[in-house]
């Protein structure tokens, strides 16, 4: 359980930050330092022995919690230490289980007529490289029209792309994104990001458009004609996006949407409103993107959170990483590139991580983790609510899908003052949006937990109502 030594971050931390300053600091982030030998299942363990219920589990990446006995497992899989010492180029050079070892793993959980499978190393490779994907795919469509080859390339595109020049580099063509959306921090992706200031001041961008995204009032059932309304304000727009981009000679060949803009204050949207994005892309030639990168692998309460809305068709690209463990991203067969060597780099993922990730699927199925996060997230969102009613100053907006569950705080420094109360008492929680507290425990967070989160929670309600 949870175990008080100092306050957080405490006196080690603080040495070991000094430390780290020195060195380049990490990113400047730092909350404090973990203990990763120490913690053990949902429990994270800090440099001051602290040991914290985690609901956060590093940025929503881990699966299993700590020192799961099915991840210590696969440590002993004779592959591993070949594949981590003799750490293949996967593109290139691939160990000769990597066939069979995608079907045991992401082609074994594939949306629903995916067949085609490309990892990465992180959610920002596995976007960026999405967007190539899809360039390729509308520049090939483009000289099929004109009675071309996917490769038949003039001498003047192979000339001018060497300079950053059209023809040879599309200039002309765009990916749009939402405004809240976070898809990663290198340059497609961070144009594409719209979440907070710091990730994107000073950094130039591609003029690419970014449409709204509906901001829902909550309860839902209270707030129906609302947020009909604003969901089709914002569907509109997407609509007059396309048109206008096509009428300029400019068109948008793709569309990327986080199921939970997540990054962005955990913004949703109904089934129905996705089902009209998809609608659109389809309308305007344009490829449908769900980036899947924080709501896949089981913590919706789906293994991907877009199988929720009763799509018709799937869609063109579904990308992931966190608890996959490695970034990629599904697609369907014509985004497959007409060549070889335009989606690559060095390693292409991490065959490690692929026999981490057999074992993460074996313990979901064999613990029955994807029904638990159903009934952990119904608890976590009952208590909520209820805290919402008791103590409206404090908490509101409440909403959530499986255990990715949020609310709001009323100003910035109350949100920031409640995150740092509850570590202090003992559970570890992230913040995001303006003045949003988000959970993302792993899919092992039980109705054990779920009490002393309780216990903490209520706890924390009473110092910062007094």
């Amino acid at each position: 359980g949870i175990r008080h030594e100092a306050k957080v971050p405490g006196p080690q931390t603080q040495k070991l930050m000094d430390q780290l300053k020195t060195q380049g600091g990490m990113g400047g982030a730092v909350v404090f330092f973990g203990d990763y030998t120490a913690s053990t299942g949902c429990y994270l363990v800090d440099a001051d022995g602290n040991r914290m219920l985690d609901m956060f589990s590093q940025i929503s990446s881990l699966p299993l919690g700590y020192n799961h006995p099915y991840l210590q497992k696969a440590m002993s899989d004779p592959l591993m230490a070949s594949f981590a010492h003799s750490r293949a180029a996967l593109g290139m050079l691939p160990p000769k289980e990597l066939p069979d070892l995608l079907n045991e793993t992401f082609l074994k959980i594939a949306p629903r007529g995916m067949t085609r499978v490309q990892t990465m190393l992180c959610g920002s490779s596995a976007n960026e490289n999405v967007f190539k994907a899809v360039f390729f795919w509308k520049r090939a469509k483009e000289r099929a029209a004109e009675g071309r080859a996917a490769t038949d390339f003039t001498e003047e595109e192979l000339s001018s792309c060497m300079s950053n020049q059209a023809p040879g580099c599309a200039n002309n063509l765009s990916i749009m994104s939402f405004s809240g959306g976070f898809h990663g921090r290198t340059l497609g992706a961070l144009t594409c990001t719209h979440s907070k200031t710091v990730h994107k001041i000073d950094v130039p961008a591609f003029d690419w458009p970014t449409a709204p995204f509906p901001r829902l009032r909550y309860p839902l059932e209270s707030h129906q004609d609302h947020n009909q309304g604003e969901e089709q304000r914002c569907l509109d727009e997407v609509r007059r996006i396309f048109q206008c981009r096509l009428d300029e000679g400019r068109p948008v060949a793709g569309v990327i949407v986080e199921p939970v803009l997540s990054e962005g204050g955990d913004l949703h949207a109904s089934p129905e409103f996705f089902k009209q994005l998809q609608r659109a892309c389809k309308d305007f030639d344009a490829a449908f993107i769900v980036d899947e990168v924080q709501t896949g692998v089981c913590a919706s309460g789906h293994m991907w959170a877009h199988e929720a809305w009763g799509l018709k068709d799937t869609p063109d690209f579904v990308c992931f990483s966190k608890k996959a463990l490695l970034g990629g991203y599904y697609y369907k067969d014509e985004f497959q590139p007409a060549q070889g060597y335009r989606i690559f780099n060095t390693w292409m993922g991490d065959a490690t991580k692929i026999l981490f990730f057999r074992a993460v699927l074996a313990a979901i199925e064999k613990e029955g983790l994807q029904a638990l996060v159903h009934t952990v997230g119904a608890q976590l969102m009952g208590i909520l609510k209820f805290a919402a009613c008791s103590h409206p100053e404090l908490v509101t907006n409440v909403r959530g899908v499986g255990t990715i569950i949020a609310f709001d705080c009323a100003t910035p420094a109350l949100r920031d003052q409640f995150a740092a109360q509850m570590r202090n008492n003992g559970v570890y929680v992230g913040t995001n949006g303006t003045q949003s507290i988000r959970f993302r425990p792993s899919l092992n967070f039980n109705l054990e937990h779920v009490a002393e989160f309780t216990r903490v929670f209520q706890q924390t309600l009473s110092q910062l109502a007094e």
